[in-house]
């Protein structure tokens, strides 16, 4: 009398192999639409820190808001004039760049310029790289401090010079 041997059938590894298909085609979807989610919020967050330090820099140059190279180096020509070399910046590298960051393109509407003494107003502008994939909406945010969003991803336009289109959709 022969003894089997152990291990598994054809049969048993397939039926594995088929479980293993069905969970992962279950399980992707839901991992991509977590990291659009994330992107979208950790964009949002960016803009809510840009909104700040236009703020702060509102405040301390005397009533105008600061281009992203006046908000990374405040004591650059053209920026705040005797602005203390040891103070702290108004923003990081990262988010005074024009790269993108978190499957985002940004960019800062930095067109109403006062010569010499900075921007009457702004609008800073995050776009998905890929929509549907690195992000579903676009949004925007201003110096009237609010952040809207366009729910197709294409980039919120502007009715003017740091003047947002009043169709888009604002988050509270």
């Amino acid at each position: 009398m022969k003894s089997r041997e152990g291990g598994f059938t054809l049969i048993e590894l397939l039926i594995v192999v088929a479980i293993i298909g069905i969970i992962a085609a279950i399980a992707i979807p839901s991992l991509l639409r977590a990291r659009v989610s994330a992107n979208e919020a950790a964009t949002i967050g960016d803009i809510r820190t840009v909104i700040s330090s236009q703020a702060a820099y509102h405040s301390a140059s005397g009533g105008y808001y600061g281009t992203l190279t006046c908000l990374l180096d405040p004591t650059q020509a053209g920026c705040i004039n005797g602005y203390p070399a040891s103070a702290p910046t108004f923003l990081d590298s990262q988010l005074s760049s024009s790269l993108p960051k978190s499957g985002y393109g940004r960019s800062m509407d930095e067109t109403s310029t006062v010569p010499g003494l900075g921007l009457a107003c702004y609008v800073y502008h995050a776009t998905p790289m890929n929509i549907g994939s690195t992000g579903v909406r676009a949004f925007a945010g201003a110096c009237s401090g609010i952040i809207c969003y366009t729910p197709t991803g294409a980039p919120v336009g502007q009715v003017g010079p740091g003047a947002m289109d009043p169709t888009c959709e604002t988050i509270q």
